[in-house]
């Protein structure tokens, strides 16, 4: 009897003594190893942090200071999908209660959220920032940037302002102010924030792209020109700055230097597909065309529309050309060089009205001859009447506006008749002015009968 006493006292001791170590290991063994994470993060040794968090996460599930202390953890480690896990699990449960730092961990929240394509959960723990953190204008800024790329531009606006009340010294904040101004065609405005960013950062070429779109749809082109050329120097806005470069030269009839800048634009693109590379071969081959390379224009084309079918009107560019295949006529008055067109321009004026040359001159779309009938010996002593024959190198219908201008010149000049050539058709309202004038409109169908009288092929 006395036996059996003392074993169950000996008993009862053992399981008092398994009840205490149980009590210390979760009270105070497990405490100190979730105490020790931090210094493991900040010392750089994030595996064997992790290990300790899954430790005690092992034991209490809900721990989520031990999650938090994970996903932080694997976000040092660059484990960003484990780092979101775990950050997500934390959101969804933990009550801030000052163990978990709210502000740094809503802060490491949006941006992953940001990565994994979700805006709108980031937008919230910007918006919630905006609260814990009232005068700190990172939060605003960054919200705004959601906002903007949502195309919330209004609200966008009202976020930025409130970034600059928070900090006047913000030039990200002026350049996105700046930008959203340009884009609701509010130039001066726009201007002036730009410019106040470019003060308080030269170094950021993005302001003088934006400033240099601002200065060309005021068509300030040389200033346009300058400030784009200053944004080629970022490798980021080179392309996109070259494109618009070379759109303020057309503009400005500097053909050579903006085939040059398009020539750049498409040898720096990164991507073939890009909408920056496919303007570039688009324009790149209007001023093909322009300069008579029609083969180099249509190689041009082909590629963006390869790219693209529906890009701007690739498609009626290249079928305005595809005749070039098989009608060599058409091919030559397109493609030949002034001089050479001129000659040819002659040709047709003798073949198809008995009109000789008296002077010429080169125009923008084409050639101008000023001509007189090819008389007969008897009547070479009868008064001449002068004739003035336009021809246009364009695939783009004649309106009518250079009719009108063409008439009026006779009228001025006292001419007998004008003679509007074209490798293209004329409008309806061009022709209905021409119908009670001394005009005679030649489009393309006439033209390519008037080559085969020449000899043209």
């Amino acid at each position: 009897m006395g036996s059996l006493a003392y074993v169950i006292i000996i008993g009862i001791l053992i399981a008092f003594v398994a009840t205490a170590l149980i009590f210390i290991i979760k009270n105070i063994i497990a405490p100190s190893k979730i105490d020790g994470i931090p210094k493991l993060i900040k010392d750089g040794r994030f595996q064997a942090a992790q290990r300790c968090a899954k430790s005690v996460i092992s034991k209490n599930p809900r721990n989520y200071l031990a999650h938090y202390f994970l996903g932080e953890a694997y976000l040092k480690d660059g484990k960003q999908e484990l780092a979101y896990i775990e950050y997500k699990t934390v959101n969804q449960n933990a009550l801030f209660n000052g163990e978990i730092p709210e502000a740094e961990f809503r802060k490491e929240m949006a941006e992953l959220y940001k990565r994994f394509n979700q805006p709108d959960k980031a937008l919230k723990e910007y918006l919630l920032l905006t609260k814990l953190e009232p005068n700190n204008p990172e939060n605003t800024f960054k919200a705004a940037e959601i906002l903007e790329t949502q195309g919330n531009a209004k609200l966008a606006m009202g976020f930025y302002q409130k970034t600059i009340l928070l900090n006047k010294r913000n030039p990200k904040a002026y350049t996105s102010i700046g930008r959203l101004l340009l884009r609701a065609k509010n130039y001066t405005q726009a201007k002036q924030a730009l410019e106040t960013s470019i003060k308080l950062n030269p170094e950021s070429y993005e302001n003088y792209y934006y400033l240099g779109k601002v200065c060309k749809e005021n068509k300030d082109l040389s200033t346009a020109v300058k400030l784009l050329e200053k944004a080629e120097r970022s490798q980021e806005y080179r392309q996109k700055a070259l494109v618009e470069k070379g759109t303020c030269l057309m503009m400005a009839d500097q053909l050579e230097k903006a085939t040059d800048a398009f020539e750049r634009a498409v040898a720096n693109a990164k991507v073939p597909n890009s909408q920056e590379t496919l303007y570039a071969r688009y324009f790149l081959g209007i001023c093909y065309e322009k300069s008579r390379k029609i083969e180099k224009a249509i190689e041009q084309w082909e590629t963006v529309y390869k790219c693209n079918s529906k890009f701007k009107d690739v498609v009626s560019k290249l079928n305005q050309y595809k005749e070039l295949e098989t009608n060599d006529g058409i091919k030559e008055y397109l493609t030949a060089n002034n001089q050479q067109f001129v000659e040819l321009c002659k040709r047709i004026l003798l073949a198809g009205y008995n009109l000789q040359s008296q002077k010429t001159d080169f125009t923008p779309y084409g050639c101008q001859i000023l001509a007189t009938e090819k008389k007969q010996e008897a009547f070479l002593n009868a008064k001449q009447q002068f004739f003035l024959a336009q021809f246009y190198r364009s695939t783009d219908t004649i309106e009518e506006t250079p009719v009108r201008k063409l008439a009026d010149t006779i009228k001025t000049k006292g001419y007998v008749k004008g003679l509007l050539f074209a490798s293209s058709d004329f409008s309806h309202a061009a022709q209905v002015f021409a119908d009670s004038r001394p005009l005679a409109l030649i489009p393309k169908d006439t033209l390519e009968s008037l080559f085969r009288k020449a000899g043209i092929q």
